[in-house]
């Protein structure tokens, strides 16, 4: 289910301030020398006594970097109008405070929460559509009280790809079932285009899908899809009609590998149902992970065949590519979710983040005390290149002996 590469040539007008000039150079360097992306391994950063592994793919990606040019732009065209975000324009804490240091408010919180009531909003405001979309809902009380949605929609265009799929299957009078995170912005929106057309479901991970399997066989009874879906489901769902013929897309930042297993298993409960009619019965869909979630994930991979003492990911808490990002990353090295440099405190103390439990951490004794220390480095693709800079130079303060920045940009004969 792997998606044809989509080479991206537009460039942004994106703020100078999130242009790196480390990574950023890194980057382009492994570019210019791999344009067809065969190579995933990481950039390796020898500083002497510290040793980084520089993921191949990090960092802001098409649609984030879309959403921002058109944040500033719409702050900079309207100086006399109040400007306004749906949410949060992307799951990166340091963007979206510089966006509100600007002017921007945001309308809810990322779980739908709602911070200013619909009823304060007037035709003369402008209202952004952050990347990850919003609900058919929204956008009709949005135009109902006569606030122009589309002129700052920065939705992106992964994510309205799926919309596409979803739309296609439905006519094709498929049952849409949503790998994703229920309460995730990007699924809430994804949900509700899809159900505008089709029966739809969304299920979180494997474990749901055979739970949704065993209702499919007849091996649990209906009446527990309405109790294990609770709240996922499309208005009037009836699962003894239909899952006659399913299909699966997905939320585009998780992970394409449970997507995978996810999709053949459901593709299995329709064979064991239908037999040779199975094809009739569930559409085999290309894989609608976004290209830089793939090319991230890819990376990742490349990063886990080197070893090192530990992983740093930058970037935000509620970002989901970035959660996964880590998830990988823990099956071989001890690694450390942080949200910018200033969590790295000391050799001894750094502040970190458990996703899984959704607080913050302190762990001690992090960086090793002896012997060459090897990095793994890497971000999500909400986090600009900027702070995985600044994080790698937070950690340079603890090895005095190091190589300069520019000794080694120069050693690897990567030019300005």
């Amino acid at each position: 289910m792997r998606p044809l590469k989509t080479e991206v040539i537009k460039k942004f007008d994106i703020p100078e301030y999130y242009k790196s000039s480390i990574t950023g150079r890194i980057k382009e360097s492994r570019k210019i020398l791999d344009p067809r992306k065969k190579d995933f391994s990481p950039s390796v950063l020898d500083f002497g006594p510290v040793k980084f592994y520089i993921a191949r793919h990090f960092g802001f990606c098409y649609g984030v970097e879309n959403a921002i040019e058109i944040s500033y732009k719409a702050l900079e065209e309207n100086p006399d109008k109040r400007v306004f975000l749906l949410s949060q324009m992307i799951h990166n804490q340091e963007v979206n405070n510089d966006l509100q240091q600007r002017g921007i408010r945001f309308i809810m919180d990322t779980d739908g929460t709602q911070f200013i009531p619909w009823e304060e909003l007037n035709p003369d405001d402008i209202v952004i559509v952050p990347a990850f979309g919003t609900t058919l809902e929204i956008e009709q009380k949005l135009e109902g009280m006569g606030i122009e949605v589309q002129r700052y929609n920065t939705t992106c265009p992964f994510v309205e790809k799926v919309w596409k799929r979803s739309a296609k299957l439905g006519e094709e009078n498929h049952t849409i079932i949503i790998h994703g995170k229920h309460n995730h912005e990007e699924t809430r929106a994804t949900f509700s285009h899809s159900a505008s057309g089709a029966p739809s479901v969304i299920i979180k991970d494997i474990h749901e899908a055979e739970q949704l399997g065993r209702i499919i066989k007849g091996d649990l009874p209906v009446g527990e899809f309405y109790k294990i879906f609770d709240g996922k489901y499309s208005k009037g769902f009836d699962p003894g009609l239909h899952f006659d013929k399913v299909g699966v897309v997905n939320q585009t930042t998780m992970l394409a590998t449970e997507t995978q297993e996810i999709a053949d298993y459901l593709k299995q409960v329709m064979i064991d149902l239908h037999g040779d009619d199975h094809r009739d019965h569930f559409a085999d869909t290309r894989d609608t992970l976004c290209y830089a979630t793939n090319d991230n994930q890819d990376a990742t991979y490349g990063l886990l065949e080197k070893e090192a003492d530990l992983a740093v990911v930058v970037g935000g808490y509620n970002s989901s590519n970035t959660s996964h990002i880590v998830e990988l990353c823990e099956r071989k090295f001890p690694t450390y979710f942080i949200n910018a440099a200033r969590e790295i405190v000391s050799p001894d103390e750094i502040h970190h983040f458990d996703y899984r439990n959704k607080k913050k951490v302190v762990s001690t004794q992090w960086l090793p005390k002896e012997g060459i220390t090897n990095i793994v480095l890497t971000s999500g693709a909400s986090c600009p290149d900027t702070l995985v800079d600044e994080v790698m130079l937070e950690i340079l303060k603890y090895y005095p002996d190091a190589l300069s920045v520019e000794e080694l940009l120069h050693q690897m004969d990567i030019a300005n």
